[in-house]
């Protein structure tokens, strides 16, 4: 356990040094800056004189490996930056815009599990009936629906037509973020229940419910004691993926509902070309999804005596 621990954290080195260099490279060859972006959005003309100067405040004219490097050696020491829009430090920044994320990721897993989960038992247990025939067509519409488009409809609906909730939200409100829990949870809910219901399925129809069934055990016990604790391996993978995604921020449903977190954060940072926020959310996207692969890699033999006995061999 502790030798995969390491190995993991090990890898998470090369992986945020790879993928830190490619973010900043990409963003070089946009062929703009922050010092060019600012005086676009405010309209003034300025001399290229000024121009050169914040660029060399901010250490924009130096080279692009002297830059990363700068930047990583700030990194290693605990230091990210200053915004070069707010001139705000780069981690008090990141930090505050956290608790709408999680807010945003807790509320969509939780409505997610409970959605799909029970939706795809139920469509197992009562496999090739209308119910189940009804629960498949709405998954696949869902699933084929983007995010910004379910966005939409639910602002049409709830908010324009119902006059129910605001389109926009407002601030680390319930009532600000029941529709980008739903936009989440309907997109997300769509693609598992299928899931759910296959693996559900897959358990159903194997020797040792045959057999328990033959004995007298009702479909309730041997739905509840086996077949589930069987299928966990397919869910836990499936919110695992969900977790890593939902942390990393979802930018387009963030930014639609103007949603003040890391997700908006970062569409607003690539928007300015502010370099040291953009390095912070690569940082972030890329520690979150090593950390949730790493705990999921760990429950896995939790939930299946065979990987233990595997580990062990």
């Amino acid at each position: 356990m502790k030798k995969l621990i390491l190995q993991r954290l090990l890898q998470l080195i090369p992986i945020l040094i790879g993928i830190t260099f490619l973010s900043f490279g990409m963003m070089r060859l946009a062929g703009s800056d922050a010092v060019t972006e600012r005086y676009s959005a405010t309209g003034a003309v300025v001399s290229q004189e000024v121009i050169d100067a914040a660029r060399e405040e901010l250490g924009l004219d130096k080279p692009f490996l002297t830059q990363y490097g700068l930047w990583l050696f700030g990194l290693l020491r605990g230091d990210m930056g200053t915004s070069y829009i707010s001139g705000r430090d780069v981690f008090d920044t990141f930090v505050s815009k956290l608790p709408a994320t999680l807010l945003l990721c807790a509320g969509s897993i939780l409505l997610t599990v409970a959605i799909s989960i029970s939706l795809g038992i139920f469509a197992a247990t009562h496999q090739n009936s209308v119910s189940d025939s009804l629960l498949q067509f709405l998954s696949f519409i869902g699933n084929s629906m983007p995010n910004f488009f379910v966005a939409l409809l639910l602002m049409q609906l709830f908010s324009i037509k119902l006059r129910l909730l605001p389109v926009l939200s407002e601030g680390l409100s319930l009532r600000g973020a029941v529709l980008p829990l739903l936009t989440l949870s309907i997109s997300m809910s769509s693609k598992y229940l299928r899931q759910v219901r296959a693996a559900v399925l897959e358990e159903l129809n194997k020797d040792y419910v045959t057999g328990a069934r033959a004995r007298g055990v009702s479909d309730a016990i041997i739905l509840r004691k086996n077949v589930l604790k069987a299928s966990m391996l397919t869910i836990l993978t499936l919110l695992a993926l969900s977790i890593g995604s939902l942390l990393g921020g979802t930018a387009i449903i963030e930014s639609i509902f103007m949603w003040d977190g890391v997700g908006k954060l970062a569409v607003d940072a690539i928007t300015m070309r502010d370099y040291p926020l953009i390095q912070a959310y690569v940082v972030w996207m890329a520690v979150i999804y090593v950390i949730v692969n790493l705990i999921t890699d760990l429950l896995y033999p939790m939930l299946d005596p065979r990987l233990r006995f595997e580990e062990v061999e």
